[in-house]
């Protein structure tokens, strides 16, 4: 197997383009004029578009200027250290935002047990009377009023 260096890639892509376009010309010979002057117009509007990938795969992605010098980045190298720094930040600020939010959570509903078994122990009622259904009915009916 033959290896291509990837400098040669585009040279062999539009050499194996033209001798496809040169087996197709001599099937055209064969074809209607009408279907022949279709395909021609085709083979132009793909030629036309390779033509526009090409200047597209050429654009710069940024400029930097430093001094009196200026350096074009084709977008190859990828993002550096702080770049990548910057991506995770974001993650990272969420994940200690949630466990702040968990941990404030989780200490305002102890705080809120610790009242009401402190509520409850020094309550004239023994414990035990609240979980006595009769007591529920009296205070459903207390809470209703004299009648």
């Amino acid at each position: 197997m033959t290896q291509v260096h990837t400098s040669a890639l585009p040279h062999l892509q539009d050499e194996f383009g033209e001798r496809i376009a040169a087996r197709l010309s001599e099937g055209a010979r064969a074809v209607p004029h009408d279907i022949s002057e279709r395909l021609r117009l085709l083979r132009q509007q793909a030629v036309a578009r390779r033509r526009v990938v090409n200047v597209r795969a050429r654009t710069a992605s940024s400029i930097f200027g430093q001094g009196g010098t200026a350096t074009a980045s084709f977008g190859q190298d990828g993002p550096g250290f702080w770049g990548r720094i910057a991506a995770v930040l974001p993650l990272a600020a969420l994940a200690a935002g949630l466990f702040t939010i968990y941990t404030v959570q989780n200490d305002n509903r102890v705080h809120e047990l610790a009242e009401v078994d402190s509520a409850l122990l020094a309550d004239d009622l023994p414990p035990a009377a609240y979980a006595d259904p009769g007591f529920l009915q009296f205070m459903k009916n207390s809470a209703d009023g004299p009648r």
